[in-house]
C-alpha cells in the first residue's frame, strides 16, 4: 500500500504494523496493565459532539497559533518520544526532525532520544523543544540541558509522570528490549521483516545517544531498566524550581493532571501546563485528557498556555482538545505510525493527512481561525 493510498492514521498504523516486528509495533501501539486508558484515550472525543456556526465564509482557513511563546503554523506539533531508531533504525528522530521542518511543526526531541540533540538540530534548524526527567544526578541534567541550548533548542519539556516506568505488559511479552537482544522468539519476529532487520544490521546500536557515557546495572536491563536505576523517584516541585531557573523562558512541565498542580507549576514559572496521560503507558484508569482541561483551565486562568495530548487520532480531535482549552495539542502515536509505515515521508504524510482533517473540521464548524473554536461549538451529552 502506497504511503498517498492512507486515506487516515488508522490506515497509516495497519501499513506500520506489516513492516514492524511484532516486538516493535507493540511499543508504539501498547499500553499499561489491562490499556483501559489507552482505549478511552481514543473513544472518549466521541463522547464530545459539535454543533457549527451556519453560513460563514471559509474560503479561507488560518491555522497558525503560538504555543509556549513559539509561532507556528499549526496548533499541533511532534510530541517526544524515546528509541525512535527501533521504528527506523536507519535514521530514527533524523527522519522525524526533517519531517517536522518540512511540514512547518515543532519538533521535540526525547530525553531518551536514540540520535544526539546535535545531530538533531542539524536536520532540524526551525523550532525545535527538548524533553527531560530528573536523574539522579542533577549535573546529568545540567550537561544535557547546556548541550540542547547549544545546539539551537528554545523550549525545555519537563516529564512529571514516570517517577517508575509504567507495567508495560506487551514488552516482556514479546521479549523486547533496547536494542533488541537476540533469542529464537524474536528471531521468528524479524526474519518475517527483511526491510527492517537489514536497515537494523547495517545502523549503529540502537542506545540512549546522549548518555552514551552512562551504564545500566545488568545486561538485561534495557530501556525500562534504564528508566528505573537512573531516573529520580524522590522528585519534589523544588527539583522543578531549579530546572525553571536553570533554563529560562520557554520551559513547560507534562504530566499534569490536577487543577492544584497546575497552580503549582505557574506559580514556579512554567510557561506551559502539559495534560498528558503518557499515551496510556503509565497510570491505567487515569482520566481521559479532555475530560481533565475544563478543571485545568479554570486553573490557569490564562496565566500560561495548556498543551494536551493522549488518544488524538483525527484532526477532529485536535478541534476538540482546542475547544476544551488546550492552546497546542501533542502527537504521539500518529507520527510514529508513519515513521515505521514509510519513515520521512510517512511522517509527513501522517501530519498531512492531520493537517487536512483540522481544515475540513474548522470550515464544516465556520471557524476560520484558532481562536474561533470555542466551547459553545462542543456538547457532551454522554457524560
Amino acid at each position: 500500500m502506497k504511503l498517498d493510498r492512507a486515506l487516515n492514521i488508522d490506515d497509516l498504523r495497519t501499513m506500520a504494523k506489516a513492516k514492524l516486528p511484532r516486538m516493535v509495533f507493540d511499543y508504539i501501539d501498547g499500553g499499561a496493565d489491562d490499556e483501559v486508558t489507552l482505549k478511552r484515550a481514543v473513544s472518549r472525543y466521541d463522547d464530545y459532539e459539535l454543533t457549527w456556526r451556519a453560513l460563514r465564509d471559509v474560503s479561507e482557513i488560518d491555522t497558525s497559533a503560538t504555543i509556549m511563546g513559539q509561532d507556528t503554523r499549526l496548533p499541533f506539533f511532534i510530541s517526544p518520544t524515546a528509541s525512535v531508531r527501533l521504528f527506523h533504525p536507519a535514521e530514527g528522530e533524523l527522519a522525524v526532525a526533517r519531517a517536522a521542518y518540512k511540514q512547518g511543526v515543532i519538533y521535540a526531541c526525547s530525553t531518551l532520544a536514540s540520535q544526539t540533540v546535535e545531530d538533531i538540530a542539524k536536520a532540524n534548524p526551525g523550532p525545535k523543544w527538548v524533553q527531560v526527567y530528573v536523574w539522579k544526578d542533577k549535573e546529568i541534567v545540567r550537561n544535557f540541558l547546556e548541550r540542547a541550548k547549544e545546539a539551537g533548542f528554545t523550549g525545555c519539556i519537563l516529564t512529571v509522570d514516570l517517577p517508575v516506568a509504567g507495567n508495560r505488559e506487551r514488552d516482556p511479552r514479546n521479549h523486547f528490549a533496547v536494542p533488541p537482544k537476540p533469542n529464537l522468539k524474536i528471531a521468528s519476529q524479524v526474519l518475517g521483516r527483511p526491510g527492517w532487520l537489514w536497515d537494523l544490521m547495517r545502523s549503529p546500536k540502537i542506545k540512549p545517544a546522549n548518555f552514551t557515557h552512562m551504564r545500566s546495572e545488568g545486561s538485561d536491563a534495557g530501556i525500562i531498566g534504564f528508566v528505573n536505576q537512573q531516573f529520580s523517584r524522590s522528585v519534589t516541585w523544588n527539583d522543578v524550581e531549579w530546572m525553571r531557573e536553570a533554563w529560562g523562558p520557554g520551559f513547560a512541565i507534562k504530566g499534569i493532571s490536577r487543577g492544584e498542580d497546575a497552580k503549582r507549576a505557574i506559580d514556579i514559572g512554567a510557561d506551559a501546563v502539559w495534560v498528558s496521560n503518557h499515551g496510556g503507558r503509565q497510570l491505567d484508569t487515569s482520566v481521559p485528557t479532555i475530560d481533565l482541561l475544563p478543571e485545568i483551565s479554570e486553573a490557569v486562568r490564562g496565566r500560561a498556555d495548556i498543551i494536551a495530548d493522549g488518544g488524538v487520532r483525527r484532526g477532529s480531535h485536535v478541534a476538540k482538545l482546542l475547544m476544551a482549552g488546550a492552546t497546542g495539542v501533542a502527537l504521539g502515536r500518529p507520527f510514529l505510525y508513519g515513521l515505521g509505515a514509510g519513515g520521512e515521508d510517512g511522517v509527513r504524510r501522517a501530519l498531512s493527512i492531520m493537517e487536512e482533517e483540522l481544515r475540513r473540521t474548522m470550515a464544516l464548524l465556520g471557524a476560520t481561525k484558532i481562536s474561533e473554536l470555542d466551547p459553545e461549538l462542543m456538547r457532551a451529552p454522554h457524560l
